[in-house]
């Protein structure tokens, strides 16, 4: 669903832009209460992972194929105001290095994608689990409900742009059909996407998944022949746990899928182009303004393999993804930290313990 330039007018298109550069200001602010010990650094990763996923186009229907959004995977392992981050990272990297995506656009893609695609993915897992019995599964099966429900949300969004600003004159009502209907299907495999990854991070370190901190697993004691629950105790601090082992296999995972499966992706056009094609519009996208860039769509200039050049434009972005994102994390981290020194050690503190 990345929108060229071109498909929505430029005053529409700055006041996306105005629209998602709010919506990150707020998420840096939000993330620092997100991001923890556990999160911190796994959260770069998560930007690098959706965007190997991206690079994995798969087919929906005869002609059209479709990728993984993130907005719901991202939201549920990191938390939404860091999930924001993340997507708008992905965005930002495809567009400034790769060509995919219009930076005039780039406004319209994070609000989309990064902002719809986050909050209602979101609201809807946070409603689920409420209902839900605390149980991995329900976990699970939550991610699957609110990964489907985001991408034709954010189909929809598309569609309120190009009405307000489209720059063909199109029937409106046949695009939402179009947008509605091609991205229900994707969403179906965006959904199965997301589920299995919730689901098999949650299976191994639930405690890394920021969406399952609900669950909650109170230590048993055998008490006359019956099990009770264990006194409350202090937290245990989850820094002794190790993270390198998730995050190494995050990584080579990552790298496999943008250096390896990618060049197995569909080659048929995505939802979007698909319907711009069938509604008389794709002709209005204007050429990137980095058409001629070393690794525009995806490829390494000046090496005639295909597979390699491929393998390799995977490889480099998930790389600066990774990079780029941890950066940025480890930044707003380190924000938090700074903070929480800012209190004076002489504050007075209530110890009173009622005893």
């Amino acid at each position: 669903m990345h929108v060229p330039d071109g498909f929505i007018n430029a005053p529409t298109s700055a006041v996306a832009g105005v629209v998602a550069a709010g919506a990150v200001a707020v998420s840096l602010r939000g993330a620092r209460r997100e991001l923890d010990e556990r999160t911190a650094p796994l959260a770069g990763l998560v930007a690098a992972f959706i965007f190997a996923v991206q690079m994995l186009n798969f087919p929906v229907a005869a002609g059209t194929s479709g990728h993984l959004l993130g907005g719901a995977l991202a939201a549920i392992l990191v938390g939404p105001y860091t999930g924001v981050l993340c997507i708008s990272v992905v965005l930002l990297m495809q567009g400034i290095l790769f060509a995919d995506g219009g930076l005039t656009a780039l406004g319209v893609n994070i609000t989309d994608m990064a902002i719809v695609g986050v909050v209602v993915a979101y609201v809807v897992f946070r409603g689920l689990v409420k209902v839900l019995p605390k149980t991995r599964r329900s976990i699970t099966a939550a991610s699957f409900v609110a990964a489907l429900v985001s991408v034709p949300a954010a189909a929809l969004a598309f569609t309120l742009f190009y009405a307000i600003g489209g720059t063909t004159d199109v029937s409106i009502g046949k695009v939402t059909t179009a947008m509605v209907g091609v991205h229900i299907l994707i969403g179906i495999g965006e959904a199965a996407i997301t589920a299995l990854t919730v689901g098999a991070v949650v299976a191994v370190r639930p405690d890394l998944v920021y969406g399952a901190r609900d669950l909650r697993r109170p230590l048993k004691l055998r008490v006359g022949g019956e099990l009770v629950d264990a006194p409350a105790a202090e937290p245990v601090a989850v820094a002794a746990r190790s993270h390198r082992k998730v995050w190494l296999a995050g990584l080579v995972t990552s790298l496999v899928l943008a250096g390896f499966v990618s060049f197995y992706a569909s080659a048929s056009p995505d939802g979007l182009e698909k319907v711009a094609e069938d509604k008389g519009f794709a002709e209005s996208a204007e050429e990137h303004d980095i058409a001629d860039s070393p690794l525009a769509d995806y490829g390494v200039k000046d090496v005639d393999n295909a597979r390699l050049s491929g393998g390799l434009a995977g490889v480099i972005g998930v790389g600066v993804t990774v990079v780029a994102g941890s950066g940025i994390f480890w930044a707003v981290r380190r924000r938090r930290s700074d903070e929480g020194t800012d209190v004076s050690p002489a504050s007075p503190t209530n110890t009173n313990t009622g005893v």
